[in-house]
């Protein structure tokens, strides 16, 4: 994609009204569409969707089509998909508002800002589907399964609150699941090597994004684990 088409992406971003763009590492604001700035930390449901359904995100959600489809098989729950990258988001957006799907919005932010953007036991769920691997050890850190986000999604999600990964990855599964493993306080719900072996794509399984499709193309077996927080007595 040219540069030129970038920045006409971006600026039309900018424009739509389900999109919200965060303003930096230490702060809690975001910039809406009419250039205010609005406190979202804690107000998603109330003033943002205007109800009290629950809040779904999916990390890492790249073109939003996880997203968009979540939001519309499961009219009830409120989704938002997050990303740093504003161009790929931008269709996802674009086909939120063109089919109506207003319990769908987008955040552009790091994913290491997170804490800063959601309250505590504000979330019901978390997606995290086909995120960059970082496969060299110097990155280990930015997995999004790292014990530093592990960390982050215990206080983020309200109780029986469930973290679900979708990969083809090999080498971050089996990251995801020996972390997991060592983390006092998680227990994994279901975990699969190969989902469509184990007959579990159905439901939200089975929705495939762009780089989902490119990894079946290649004969990737897609792995998935979820898992939730248990109190430790």
């Amino acid at each position: 994609m040219s540069r030129k088409s970038k920045l006409l992406r971006f600026a039309e971003l900018d424009s739509f009204k389900n999109c919200y763009q965060g303003i930096g590492p230490d702060s809690s604001l975001v910039r809406k569409s009419d250039e205010s700035f609005f406190q979202i930390k804690g107000n998603w449901s109330v003033d943002i969707f205007n109800n009290k359904n629950p809040l779904i995100v999916e990390l890492a959600c790249g073109k939003g089509e996880y997203t968009v489809a979540l939001a519309e098989a499961h009219p009830d729950i409120n989704f938002i998909g997050i990303d740093i990258k504003g161009n790929r988001m931008h269709r996802g957006a674009k086909k939120a508002l063109a089919s109506g799907i207003h319990h769908a919005a987008f955040l552009r932010i790091r994913i290491e800002w997170i804490m800063n953007y959601f309250a505590e036991n504000e979330l019901a769920e978390i997606w995290i589907t086909f995120p960059d691997p970082f496969l060299k050890h110097s990155k280990a850190n930015r997995r999004l399964t790292s014990p530093m986000f592990l960390d982050k999604y215990k206080v983020l999600l309200r109780k029986e609150g469930i973290v679900h990964l979708k990969t083809d990855s090999e080498e971050l599964f089996k990251y995801t699941v020996d972390t997991i493993g060592n983390y006092h306080g998680i227990k994994v719900i279901q975990c699969s090597e190969n989902i469509d072996q184990d007959n579990m794509t159905t439901g939200d399984l089975a929705i495939q994004t762009y780089y989902e499709g490119m990894h079946r193309a290649l004969g990737k077996p897609i792995k998935y684990i979820s898992w939730k927080y248990v109190s430790i007595i």
